[in-house]
């Protein structure tokens, strides 16, 4: 099983936004047995609220199911027990960095879009921009590379 964490401030919009894009994705290709898809938060901020209303509203509005997550704040551990974790932005990279020690030995941890044309651009966090429109686009567009790659690294 391929495991993967995906990292944003709250774990509110864009790393929700991510999870559940990607395990629609993986649904879509009968891979679903294949995938733990997860994720959580650099923050404490909003540890156990729910879905932001604008990632939830956007991912209705293009037939994606939402689930009932809560956000989280990522642990150490969670390097151990993910073989991806993948950040939003450059303050996520740093801040999870500080979470697990600043040592990425087995190389984890990656910046969504790194895995399309636009390496090294963050996706932008609509709690601030309001535009979850230009965020899904930029989600979508790295989960699909991204699946894309994990498909190809294993033979899948």
């Amino acid at each position: 099983m391929i495991k993967i964490l995906f990292i944003c401030h709250g774990n509110i919009c864009r790393s929700t936004m991510s999870q559940y894009v990607f395990q629609d994705m993986v649904h879509k290709i009968n891979l679903t047995d294949s995938f733990y898809i997860d994720s959580a938060a650099t923050s404490r901020e909003e540890i156990g609220n729910p879905v932001h209303h604008g990632t939830r509203h956007k991912l209705k509005e293009v037939g994606i199911p939402c689930g009932d997550h809560r956000a989280r704040q990522m642990r150490r551990e969670d390097y151990d027990a993910f073989d991806y974790i993948i950040g939003m932005d450059s303050w996520n990279i740093r801040n999870i960095g500080r979470i697990i020690g600043n040592s990425d030995p087995e190389r984890k941890v990656f910046r969504l879009l790194d895995f399309t044309e636009r390496k090294g651009e963050d996706i932008a966090d609509p709690w601030y921009t309001g535009d979850f429109d230009t965020t899904y686009r930029d989600v979508r567009e790295g989960c699909e590379a991204l699946l894309a790659w994990i498909c190809q690294e294993n033979h899948l």
